[in-house]
């Protein structure tokens, strides 16, 4: 294998990198002076400040913190960056595929050249720890290098065809859909907007981005970005503010071409429902929407490796990823094993300020999930599940003004518990026991979500029946550096079924850009 190739950067490879560590510290020191700062929205490239008036953004590892001041959008505001993503979409889509496509080679080598600020940016705005909020970056960058490819192997999605009868010239071309607003979440406030925004640019759509309220600064990042890279002002554009805000606007304005959201199943299917309905005809709405991913051990696993893999994937980033392990199925052979070295494991977590470099697991998002998360362990309890590890809101020094709690894992919750059914976005495992393969397999796929899954087992056969039966659109098999997270672009897809997602085409699938194109058929008869 080519060294460049062994160098590459992942999640998993990152946390035995520690070149990063100076670069990130100077970051830091770089974005201590721009905090507390107030920033407009961006609108056909104009500054916008909004009447409505701006809300204030803290950070999650320190409520005293005020990472800045952004604009409380409106509908009217939602009207006016449509207007200005129709007008800029003609500029774009436009020019040639191999233009467009340079634009975009520029934006990752800008990405590649601000990661360690974007990074810290991340960091502060969310609370995720130095090596996933660089890996974020990183992941972004490979994103866009792998499409890039797509697209020059695809020529832009133009393909000759054969004639349909005598005479005839005949070409299949792909086509852009015009308007895309761009929603995306706190917990990969980059790359998930990074990932939709860019198949809708790339492809010769404009768009609009609308970052959660607990991320602004880093979508505005994202759109500085884009513009610097040649997007042209009108093809990108910026707005904040309460979501609820966009809703009307984006859902039935007839120059909105399609949506591409990431985020929670009820606001998923709430768009999917009023966009389908409001609309003038149907359109594209690209969904992925969280899970309860499922992790099975079998009496053939490696133990330790199953074990690492199910801590990584369970509590890197608080659990609040939508890939992350919340769920464990554990043959019973070697339940007792896994148990008291998952414990030993757990227990050794170092939690605290994510901007310290020991620091594995950072705060929760905001008050509501320490709230979700306290409410959880009490009914746990109350359903007379084993309590393993963790449990507590952790308050004491450096963790005072934050949102921290403990990671932590429960035993023994009955199957249809809503603590094993619902998605709680904070860091809790449920752990219960399986007969066999095809008995963790039918509890795995007892869920309305499926989106990520793994598996424990030296044995091929194991291995084999898993990924034939479970009904989940990213599977792994023996994954120690997490057991059901850690998707990379152009490795793997990042594909939901069922109710994780719509289109069945992920990111990091070869298929992803399609999702924003539709095709053409053109016919001459010379």
């Amino acid at each position: 294998m080519p060294k460049k190739q062994m160098r590459k950067i992942t999640y998993t490879t990152l946390f035995a990198d520690e070149s990063v560590n100076p670069r990130f510290e100077a970051a830091l020191k770089r974005f201590q002076p721009k905090l507390g700062q107030t920033y407009p929205m961006y609108i056909g490239g104009r500054e916008i400040r909004s009447e409505a008036g701006e809300f204030e953004h803290r950070s999650p590892l320190d409520t005293s913190i005020v990472v800045g001041r952004f604009q409380v959008g409106t509908r009217e505001h939602a009207r006016q960056a449509v207007e200005a993503a129709k007008a800029g979409f003609g500029e774009w889509s436009g020019r040639p595929w191999q233009a467009r496509v340079r634009a975009i080679e520029r934006y990752a080598k800008l990405v590649d050249e601000r990661k360690f600020d974007i990074a810290v940016a991340i960091t502060y705005e969310v609370g995720k720890n130095r090596l996933e909020a660089l890996a974020e970056c990183w992941e972004a960058i490979d994103a866009v290098k792998y499409y890039v490819g797509v697209m020059k192997k695809e020529k832009g999605y133009s393909t000759k065809m054969g004639p349909g009868g005598p005479g005839e010239r005949t070409f299949d071309v792909c086509k852009p859909f015009g308007v895309w607003p761009v929603i995306s979440p706190f917990n990969f406030p980059f790359m998930l907007a990074n990932g939709m925004a860019m198949g809708a640019l790339i492809t010769g759509n404009s768009v609009i981005l609308k970052p959660t309220s607990e991320a602004p600064l880093t979508g505005l990042m994202l759109y500085q970005l884009y513009v610097d890279a040649g997007v042209p002002v009108g093809a990108v554009n910026y707005v904040t503010g309460p979501g609820g805000n966009y809703e009307d606007e984006f859902v039935s304005n007839p120059d909105v071409a399609g949506i591409a959201f990431t985020g929670s199943r009820d606001v998923g299917m709430r768009l999917f429902r009023r966009f389908h309905t409001e609309q003038p005809y149907p359109k594209p709405i690209l969904l992925e929407m969280g899970s309860k991913n499922p992790t099975i051990v079998t009496s053939k696993a490696d133990i330790p490796e199953a074990v690492e893999g199910t801590v990584r994937a369970a509590f890197g980033y608080g659990g609040q990823k939508c890939s992350a392990t919340s769920r464990v199925y554990v043959q019973r052979q070697v339940k007792d094993r896994f148990l008291s070295a998952l414990k030993e494991r757990v227990d050794k977590i170092v939690v605290g300020d994510p901007r310290e470099k020991q620091t594995f697991m950072g705060p929760v998002i905001n008050d509501k999930a320490v709230e979700k998360f306290e409410a959880s362990v009490a009914e746990a309890k109350s359903a007379g599940a084993q309590l393993l590890s963790g449990g507590e809101v952790l308050r004491e020094g450096s963790m005072r003004n934050g949102y921290y709690v403990a990671p932590t894992v429960v035993v023994g919750l009955p199957e249809h518990h809503k603590l094993v059914t619902e998605e709680l976005f904070v860091p809790f495992v449920v752990v219960n026991e399986a007969e066999d393969v095809e008995d963790a397999l039918q509890k795995a796929n007892a869920t309305e979500y499926g989106l990520t899954a793994g598996i424990f087992s030296r044995d091929k056969r194991e291995q084999r029946k898993f990924f034939d039966g479970i009904r989940f659109g990213v599977t792994y098999a023996n994954r120690a550096g997490g057991s059901t997270t850690g998707a990379w672009p152009g490795a793997q897809s990042f594909t939901g079924w069922k109710a994780s997602g719509v289109t069945g085409r992920g990111v990091g699938s070869p298929y992803y850009l399609l999702n924003f194109l539709r095709d053409q058929s053109q016919t001459t008869v010379v």
